[in-house]
């Protein structure tokens, strides 16, 4: 029986985890050269396959008050992917109901696959292996275009959502004109 890998950062792997990084260095390579998905761009940071540096970038003709945004985040993957979801944080500001003010994306797909304790989401709207980072940025791209107000994540942006979609709507071109200037930073 051979030994588990060491990597630079002094851990070991275990076999769940080389087979991670397996799935994510296909998934990675499918995403660059899928060019059925226009708009989404990812790196990766570093030498590490489980974080993704990725870049959405909304057609300004498209049905979303983002369109023309082009927002930046970091996808990070678990050692237990793909029975575990990955975390995604915009980097760039993002005002979204679904998006907490310090940028991490709140949507039931990115929820670990178990009951909610809660009640509001079904076993099947949360996590499961079957989904990869292509599911997950797409699934992105339409909570942009419909924000769930139910349980947001900015209880600010939700209540403007909900009570005053004027002021909602200058917030979010505000956001879409400033990442713009700083897309490329």
């Amino acid at each position: 029986m051979s030994s588990p890998t060491t990597h630079r950062s002094g851990s070991q792997s275990s076999p769940s985890h080389s087979g991670a990084s397996i799935l994510l260095g296909r998934q990675f390579k499918q995403m660059q050269t899928d060019k059925d998905i226009p708009g989404i761009s990812c790196g990766l940071v570093g030498d590490s396959v489980f974080e993704w540096e990725i870049m959405i970038m909304l057609d300004e003709e498209q049905d979303s008050l983002y369109g023309g945004g082009c927002f930046r985040g970091r996808m990070t993957f678990p050692p237990a992917y793909p029975l575990l979801p990955p975390t995604l944080k915009f980097e760039t500001p993002l005002f979204h109901p679904n998006v907490y003010p310090s940028g991490e994306v709140c949507i039931s797909i990115l929820h670990p696959p178990e009951e909610d304790k809660y009640g509001y989401e079904s076993a099947a709207e949360r996590w499961s292996p079957v989904q990869t980072p292509e599911t997950i940025l797409l699934s992105v791209i339409s909570m942009l275009s419909s924000p769930n107000d139910e349980s947001p994540a900015n209880l600010e942006a939700g209540k403007l959502w909900r009570n005053d979609p004027k002021e909602f709507k200058k917030r979010v071109r505000r956001c879409v004109r400033d990442s713009q200037e700083n897309a490329w930073d």
